[in-house]
């Protein structure tokens, strides 16, 4: 797979892996950064669904679970032609740091370049109100509610 077809991003967030780690997988801490309904089974083969927006279901399954160090699942969009469900791949690693947390993280199986920007601005979107809420502070509502594209 063409490495410029991936998506890499690594954030600082201000909190032990535990914690993030917690508001990654845990249904109601999810909806404090993201989406308005969460359904998750942390277990391999288990479901990953994420209504992200009000208006859009991310779906697949959960192929690693390593808790508070790593999650991978496949990821798609229902009713996308292209990126339907599970067919990408999510990996995030929490690195433990002095000062908190290292995101690592990579979306890969995206199929053109149009579906990578559009997932980096997404990914980068939710990370930053991520790491606001991990820090102490309130990401407010999301502006991004109700988008379905």
């Amino acid at each position: 797979m063409p490495d410029d077809l991936v998506v890499r991003r690594e954030t600082r967030i201000p909190a032990p892996p535990a914690a993030v780690f917690a508001l990654l997988t845990d249904p109601e801490q999810i909806l404090r950064w993201i989406g308005t309904e969460a359904q998750m089974d942390l277990q391999p083969g288990g479901l990953y669904l994420l209504n992200v927006t009000g208006a859009r279901f991310a779906r697949g399954a959960f192929r690693e679970v390593v808790p508070v160090h790593r999650l991978a699942y496949s990821f798609g969009w229902d009713g996308s032609e292209a990126v339907p469900p599970g067919s990408s791949l999510v990996e995030i690693d929490l690195i433990e740091q002095p000062d908190g947390t290292l995101l690592r993280f990579t979306h890969s199986g995206l199929p053109t370049a149009e579906q990578c920007a559009a997932h980096a601005e997404g990914w980068a979107h939710y990370f930053d109100r991520l790491a606001a809420l991990a820090g102490g502070r309130d990401p407010g509502p999301d502006p991004w509610l109700g988008r379905d594209d």
